[in-house]
């Protein structure tokens, strides 16, 4: 290698080491970067050609930077249920825009919070993507099928009642009613529906008294309360009629229907027979078109024929649970006072939204004031065959590239891919004791390669005084 050669040699070290204390540099600027992952500065010798590459004396150096993208940084708990964290393998999906049409990035940055709008991203700007679920929480068929995550997209839910039940006591001592209608065993006739049988005597109508009564509060599908009253009348031995009206106002019913027609508030009404324990023998009821049911489990629906045109609502069936038959889990007969010990109703009024909630699986969850949940979205983890062959971009966010591969996105915890921590952040896996021993070798060797310049030059100078 000539002086000139050696020269070089030195400029190049300059260089390599130049480049070394970039990345120091930028390794300790971001020590506190959120998912930011450690640069290297890789060196390789460089020879002057094929023909020289048995001797070392012809061998410069240079330098290029790599990434340790699949290091894992140490998770930190944090108090906002959006940061996310990944333990394991895998990406956030991200967008640098709220239209979802700019190419995609991936990220460990997981700092995520609602802009104005509600849609959830990190410090760097970029938008979290995810799958919105269906009805059934399903995610869609095509895994690419993402859209932004908007953490307020539901201003309210209401869950109307589908079941109801009730235990209850009929004191067995109480006095036949004589006045109380006599309700068909056949099924034949309907004494309280239709022309002169509206006449006879009962409960809704105002013609008997009760023997015991009680109202439970359901829920309508726009997230009312609307009441119906459970009303016993003893017509013999062991057998008890009962009627379930409505309590509000009649004009929300559909009167076509054909019980509202006879009497505006009933909408159902049967009879429950006891065995000589007190234990449930059987309970009967009549459908929309008045024909006897027999029940065989203790239960019987309720349809609630709401007319839309006055009320706003569809009609509603509930399924009503008078408890189990020859058991005394729900109405009994036992010679003690007539009462309600408990009653249950699902459903649930209007609520507005509380908060979200994410899970391992990457599923967000909207909690409501009400106490109801649902499911909204779950976010998806892109993993890549060589993830350390990714592409950094700017907002501590990677692209693909050729050596990274395409990615793969899968639902978290499944695939290969890692779970999803929430309020959780993952840490800079930059080591400072590790960077400031960089930065002293990278300066030692930086003077070293700049002895080199000088020796040579000095070498250079006393040739060139030989020659005069």
């Amino acid at each position: 290698m000539s002086l000139y050669g050696a020269m070089m040699t030195g400029v190049a070290g300059l260089s390599a080491y130049s480049n070394a204390l970039s990345v120091a540099s930028a390794n300790i600027a971001n020590v506190n970067t959120v998912g930011y992952k450690t640069a290297t500065s890789n060196f390789n010798t460089l020879l002057a050609s094929a023909g020289t590459s048995g001797n070392a004396g012809s061998a410069t150096v240079v330098s290029n930077t790599g990434q340790n993208v699949s290091e894992q940084g140490l998770l930190q708990a944090t108090t906002s249920t959006t940061d996310m964290a990944v333990s394991g393998n895998g990406f956030f999906v991200v967008s640098a825009s709220t239209d979802n049409t700019t190419a995609r990035a991936y990220t460990r940055a997981g700092n995520f919070t609602p802009d104005s709008a509600g849609y959830l991203k990190n410090s760097a700007g970029l938008y979290l993507l995810g799958w919105q679920l269906d009805s059934n929480g399903n995610v869609p068929s095509d895994r690419n099928d993402m859209t932004l995550i908007n953490a307020s997209s539901l201003t309210g839910k209401a869950d109307a009642t589908t079941t109801a039940s009730a235990k209850i006591n009929l004191q067995s001592s109480t006095t036949t009613n004589t006045a109380a209608a006599t309700y068909s065993a056949d099924g034949t006739t309907l004494p309280l529906t239709g022309g002169a049988a509206s006449a006879v005597a009962s409960v809704a109508n105002g013609g008997v008294t009760a023997d015991f009564q009680r109202t439970l509060n359901v829920y309508d599908t726009q997230g009312g309360q609307q009441p119906l009253q459970l009303s016993y009348v003893k017509t013999s031995a062991n057998t008890w009629q009962y009627e379930v009206s409505y309590q509000g106002a009649a004009s929300k019913l559909n009167s076509a229907s054909a019980l509202v027609s006879a009497t505006p508030a009933l909408v159902q009404y049967g009879t429950v027979s006891f065995n000589s324990d007190g234990t449930l023998a059987g309970v009967t009821s009549h459908d929309s078109s008045g024909a006897l049911v027999t029940s065989t489990d203790g239960k019987f629906n309720v349809s609630m024929p709401w007319d839309p045109t006055t009320s706003g609502l569809q009609p509603q069936s509930i399924a009503m649970n008078f408890g189990s038959l020859n058991s005394s889990d729900g109405v009994t007969q036992f010679d003690n006072s007539s009462n309600m010990a408990s009653s249950s109703v699902n459903g649930a009024l209007f609520g507005s939204l509380a908060g979200v909630s994410i899970d391992k699986d990457g599923i967000i969850t909207a909690q409501f004031t009400n106490g109801l949940s649902q499911k909204v979205y779950k976010i998806p983890l892109a993993t890549f065959a060589n993830v350390d062959g990714l592409t950094q971009v700017s907002g501590d966010a990677f692209t693909t590239s050729v050596s990274s591969g395409s990615p793969t996105i899968n639902e978290a915890n499944l695939g290969g891919a890692g779970t999803v921590e929430s309020k959780s952040l993952e840490e800079s896996t930059v080591d400072l004791a590790t960077e400031f021993t960089d930065l002293i070798t990278t300066q030692r060797a930086y003077s070293a390669a700049s002895k080199i310049v000088t020796t040579a030059s000095t070498m250079l100078d006393e040739l060139l005084q030989m020659a005069r």
